[in-house]
């Protein structure tokens, strides 16, 4: 039985009594033929499809794992370089509490050491004054070396003298 046109077919003709095959039952045959060789290539051609979109898809799947390794690698160096970083963080926030100790330290003596120059410079000035008031040849004569190496007026040395440690006062002093 075949189906020939759409009406089926035993392959004999209903005409014929003797069992030979008529001519509608070979072209059933050779459509029968076609039909089947088509049905075969159609399954070799989806045979074949299903083939390349499984290595399309296992292509894909090996391009998505070696990018994830690819990703893991990464990470992991971002994670190393993080802690490198931390590390080296932690160190020199250490080095910098450090250094703001010592520059505290270090503040802290020099502003000691201007308070002295400062209360030295005052009593210079009130020693050069109360000389001055008492003997103002004595300026000269102290000076006269310090102040006039070459041989200036004594006098005017001398109030050098005791105008210089005035304005380094001031300076010293601020």
């Amino acid at each position: 039985m075949s189906l020939s046109g759409g009406t089926l077919s035993s392959g004999t003709s209903s005409g014929s009594s003797h069992g030979n095959p008529s001519f509608g039952s070979e072209a059933d045959m050779e459509l029968q033929a076609r039909m089947e060789l088509k049905r075969k290539r159609r399954m070799d051609s989806n045979r074949e499809s299903a083939k390349r979109s499984r290595q399309r898809k296992q292509q894909h799947l090996d391009d998505l794992n070696s990018q994830v390794d690819q990703l893991r690698t990464t990470k992991q160096q971002l994670i190393t370089a993080l802690n490198i970083t931390t590390q080296n963080y932690a160190v020199a926030e250490a080095q910098n509490s450090v250094l703001r100790t010592q520059m505290m330290e270090l503040e802290s003596r020099l502003s000691a050491l201007r308070d002295i120059i400062c209360y030295m410079n005052a009593n210079q000035v009130s020693n050069a004054a109360t000389i001055s008031a008492n003997n103002p040849s004595a300026i000269m004569s102290a000076t006269a070396n310090y102040d006039d190496p070459f041989g200036a007026s004594a006098w005017n040395s001398g109030m050098e003298m005791v105008q210089q440690p005035i304005d380094h006062l001031l300076y010293q002093c601020l």
